[in-house]
């Protein structure tokens, strides 16, 4: 999965439930165009490709999308090596068979319940899906319970400021632009240790892509799944507005849309 756009406050599991259902049918709807448009999620998720560990038996890819990394997977570690794919969204998981058939084995599920036994798991591959969970500290207290001892789980996920010039383009005064609420690294750290994992590694970086207009800046992002809840009634002065507010931004390689990646490895 991918980066977010804007989503509603959670106060409690009922609020918690909505945005999860409103999560799972936003990527359901994107899932036919995902692979095309997913071209930044592809790059940064090359960054946890880079630490994968040489062996694997019993591998899972949360929040796995339409598949690419779940198969690459199961091609890394093909001697013996078992992949599940694993996502909220279930328009998701049936792109992923469509495309991939039984290369994997595709799991509807929710992160902070994983319908998985205790200490199965040699690796825990996410590429992006991690600040789409209302819980973080459910969600890595679940990867500790499934990995075994010694297993790891590479993460990558995001940021605050991540998106600023989406959020800056689109505000307006009396109803200013809401991202999700990326967490510091501070805070990612913390519930891993709470969590109880015996090593913790933390790598931030800084990765920037451009588009050459406003349309393909939204298409990137919009064609992920990211618009899951900004809501309706945007009219052409919006969308005036906002080009003319990223316009002011554009750079010699076109309209810059910033990421600020965090990458997590956990060992058990």
């Amino acid at each position: 999965m991918t980066a977010a756009n804007a989503r509603p406050h959670v106060h409690g599991p009922s609020s918690s439930t909505d945005w999860q259902q409103r999560v799972a049918h936003a990527f359901s709807r994107a899932a036919p165009r995902y692979a095309r448009l997913a071209e930044a999620q592809r790059a940064m998720g090359e960054r946890l490709w880079s630490r994968l560990p040489d062996r694997a038996q019993h591998i899972l890819d949360l929040g796995c999308g339409p598949g690419h990394w779940s198969v690459r997977l199961a091609g890394r570690y093909h001697k013996g090596g078992r992949v599940i794919g694993l996502d909220l969204a279930p328009g998701m998981l049936e792109e992923a068979h469509q495309r991939h058939g039984h290369r994997a084995h595709w799991l509807c599920a929710d992160a902070a319940a994983l319908p998985l036994p205790d200490a199965g798991l040699d690796l825990v591959f996410s590429n992006l899906a991690l600040q789409w969970c209302p819980d973080l500290e459910a969600v890595l207290a679940e990867l500790h319970r499934v990995l075994r001892p010694g297993g790891r789980a590479l993460i990558n996920t995001l940021m605050p400021g991540t998106l600023a010039e989406v959020s800056k383009a689109w505000s307006r005064p009396s109803q200013p632009a809401a991202l999700l609420p990326f967490h510091a690294s501070d805070h990612h750290h913390r519930a891993a240790r709470l969590a109880g994992f015996s090593r913790i590694g933390v790598g931030a970086t800084t990765q920037r892509f451009h588009y050459p207009d406003l349309a393909a800046v939204m298409s990137s992002i919009k064609g992920v799944g990211a618009q899951a809840a900004r809501g309706a009634g945007l009219t052409r002065a919006d969308l005036a507005r906002a080009t003319r507010r990223y316009e002011a931004l554009r750079e010699p390689a076109g309209l810059p849309v910033t990421y600020h990646l965090l990458t997590l490895e956990l060992e058990r």
